[in-house]
């Protein structure tokens, strides 16, 4: 795959979840594929395909009327693409969550490969975890 087709990729799969279609940005991963979360939150760490596809719903439980996301840049080299973006959501507390987010995302064959997600940790705690952190 190319770049362009990466990019093209990644755009598919920013509107999959906006669009609260889990299986939609699932299939996009490949079969060996993999989500990492920056920080010491209760959602960081790596989680493989399977885990994705369980995690996944439980996003949009806690966004009852979605969560939409925004490329604000996007830059592409070989087997990767990285992007600048931001999101918005009512959570089920009655908070506004937003948050500012890199993502780097690694290609296989057309399929994201990898996808490492770095994000205001603290938002993921307050909002997202209700405060509690795990404990080290």
């Amino acid at each position: 795959m190319n770049t362009e087709q990466n990019k093209q990729t990644v755009i598919d799969f920013f509107d999959q979840m906006s669009n609260g279609n889990v299986e939609g940005f699932v299939n996009l991963y490949h079969e060996g594929g993999a989500v990492w979360t920056s920080g010491d939150t209760l959602i960081s760490g790596t989680q493989k395909k399977a885990e994705i596809v369980e995690f996944a719903g439980r996003i949009y439980e806690a966004f009852p009327d979605g969560i939409k996301f925004k490329i604000i840049s996007m830059t592409a080299e070989d087997d990767r693409v990285a992007v600048e973006a931001e999101s918005e959501g009512m959570h089920v507390s009655g908070v506004m969550y937003q948050n500012f987010y890199h993502f780097l995302f690694i290609f296989k064959n057309g399929k994201v490969l990898l996808l490492k997600e770095y994000m205001d940790t603290e938002k993921v705690t307050d909002i997202l975890c209700g405060g509690q952190r795990p404990v080290l």
